[in-house]
């Protein structure tokens, strides 16, 4: 066999925390394991994007293209990985390729070395442009295979897919398991297979949830894998993925024995032991296998998110519900693999149909994209009865989405922003790297460019406590408190600061006007009528921000919008009143 040794990547700078803590890990905390990590001779590590760019100016008030180069200036010795979503890049929706050619550079610019590019429908059109970007740049473009079951799905669909990337210049290929559904010896056929077609190295990445993972990778290597994906110990398992550590160890004494020793990775398990505890606040709620998940499919890192977003939406309790949706929803959608952002799309929209207790009658801004074809091509045709609701008689789009879009995105982007530095008289600089965050984020990437010093703006940073099985949260007058009951008789306050999800302060609605209110707690993204504009049934009023996805709030009557109760940029819990027409 060509390659005997396997390459191990180390995921614990980025997926792993992504699909264990809500991608909450804060560089402040991952600093002193990063020359220890460095020391054990990874392939590569992956430490930047997926929603790792998100997170950092969303909640952290961390500026990420600093993260990356702390990151590469503190590991000289690894190739830094990230996860680039294609056409979508780390946002969630196609951008033009000027714009992806922009992004890429200034990854490799920062530290970038290893791209790993995806698409979530699996449409090879949209992954190309990356890769040729990639590979422009000189840098590792390894081409995805997002791996799913479906009744469209099969041995021949992944081989072809796998030779297109290849075609397309691919230094390397690789399976990305997001949701842990390949089984052992469906992994040791299909990499079988696609060894038998490819010339460059094939890699493994698999979660954990399903139980699959360990073994499938083991099975993987025997077929011929060239490298596969794990995480330390102390932050592997459950929605994350197989143990470094027992990969490493499972391989040695035998002919695929790898380059890596225990001993060195023992340190940097004990360290994240220890940070661990401090993000206690962010742990999903399982504690071993969830096989609902084989039918599901809900990846790993959507586990957590999805659980913390019902939560904020009190609804925790219709959590299996929701689950139950999901598979629904993607039939609908063509049997979409359920990888950002596709995940997060059939995710909200199942809970909006589960809450609403009324499937599809609120779509999200995102699902109509998918039906209209805004995405690309889907697996399997969509619900064609859904889709000509939505079009409203329209053809759907059948062209790469990126060849609509104006090659210009980023000069027009950047004079933008210049205008709005201008205009409202900010200290923003105008460089590539903040105009691709306002680029990527309109919305959210403004508000931390504006609010970047700000540290009070973004969320507090977790603080350290001793483990404990009684902690609660509670929130009392819009603030947070962790408090800690092991001792009944003197509960112990450990943490205190603004609840994530404080009601908004709305005056309640009163006379005989219809009261419409937020179907989802979430942000008031726009407002897209004032009072007193006439509106017909099924117009949209407000754009509400839940869950990472635009949801249009309509009117179910006709009338005049006779009071709005709140701005953009409010944030509103579940049922508090949005507007009312008389």
């Amino acid at each position: 066999m060509k390659f005997k040794k396997p390459n191990i990547t180390e995921v614990v700078l980025r997926d792993a925390h992504q699909s264990l803590l809500a991608t909450r890990l804060r560089y402040e905390d991952m600093e002193s394991t990063l020359k220890l990590i460095d020391d054990v001779g990874y392939w590569s590590v992956e430490s930047w994007g997926g929603a790792i760019f998100d997170s950092c100016i969303r909640y952290l008030g961390e500026d990420p293209w600093e993260r990356i180069r702390n990151i590469k200036n503190h590991m000289p010795n690894t190739p830094q990985q990230m996860l680039l979503r294609g056409q979508n890049l780390l946002g969630y929706k196609h951008y033009a390729d000027d714009l992806v050619y922009k992004f890429v550079e200034t990854a490799k610019k920062n530290g970038v070395d290893v791209f790993r590019v995806f698409d979530a429908m699996n449409d090879e059109r949209n992954i190309k442009k990356a890769l040729e970007a990639v590979i422009e740049v000189d840098g590792h473009a390894q081409g995805t295979i997002s791996y799913t079951t479906s009744p469209v799905h099969n041995y021949d669909v992944w081989v072809s897919m796998a030779q297109k990337l290849q075609d397309y210049g691919a230094h390397s290929i690789v399976i990305k398991d997001m949701a842990g559904l390949l089984s052992p010896y469906v992994g040791f056929e299909l990499v079988s297979r696609l060894k038998e077609v490819l010339e460059v190295p094939l890699h493994l990445h698999s979660h954990a949830t399903t139980g699959y993972s360990t073994t499938t990778a083991i099975k993987g290597i025997e077929a011929g894998l060239d490298g596969v994906d794990a995480s330390i110990s102390s932050m592997s398992m459950t929605y994350g993925h197989s143990a470094t550590e027992t990969i490493v160890g499972a391989l040695n004494d035998s002919e695929y024995e790898t380059n890596i020793e225990l001993d060195k990775l023992t340190p940097i398990a004990s360290e994240y032991r220890k940070i661990r505890k401090k993000y206690k606040q962010f742990e999903g709620s399982l504690k071993g296998v969830d096989a609902r998940i084989i039918t599901s499919q809900v990846p790993g890192g959507m586990l957590t998110n999805l659980e913390k977003q019902l939560r904020d939406q009190n609804a925790i309790d219709r959590f299996d519900e929701v689950l139950d949706e999901i598979p629904i929803v993607r039939k609908d959608l063509g049997y979409i693999p359920l990888v950002t952002p596709t995940s997060q799309i059939v995710g909200t929209q199942a809970v909006i149909n589960v809450l609403s207790e009324s499937r599809y009658q609120t779509l999200t801004k995102e699902t109509q994209a998918i039906l209209k074809g805004e995405y690309g091509r889907t697996p399997a045709p969509v619900d064609k009865e859904l889709q000509q609701k939505y079009l409203d008689g329209k053809d759907p789009i059948t062209c790469r989405p990126a060849d609509l879009i104006s090659n210009d995105e980023f000069a027009a982007t950047s004079n933008k922003l210049s205008e709005i530095i201008k205009t409202e008289n900010l200290e923003i600089e105008l460089d590539d790297e903040n105009v691709l965050i306002y680029a990527l984020f309109p919305e959210i990437g403004l508000n931390f460019l504006k609010n970047k010093s700000n540290k009070d703006y973004f969320e507090d940073a977790p603080v350290e406590f001793e483990e404990t099985n009684n902690l609660y949260k509670v929130v009392i007058d819009e603030n947070e408190y962790f408090v800690d009951y092991s001792n009944v008789d003197s509960p112990n306050i450990i943490n205190e600061g603004k609840a994530d999800n404080a009601p908004t302060k709305n005056i309640a609605p009163t006379g005989k006007a219809t009261s419409i209110n937020a179907p989802l707690g979430g942000n008031i993204f726009n407002i897209a009528l004032a009072e007193g504009s006439s509106v017909s049934e099924e117009d949209t009023v407000i754009i509400l921000e839940a869950m990472k996805m635009e949801t249009a709030v309509k009117t179910p009557v006709s009338g005049v919008i006779s009071k709005i109760y709140v701005n953009e940029g409010d944030k509103v819990n579940p049922g508090d009143p949005l507007f009312e027409v008389s």
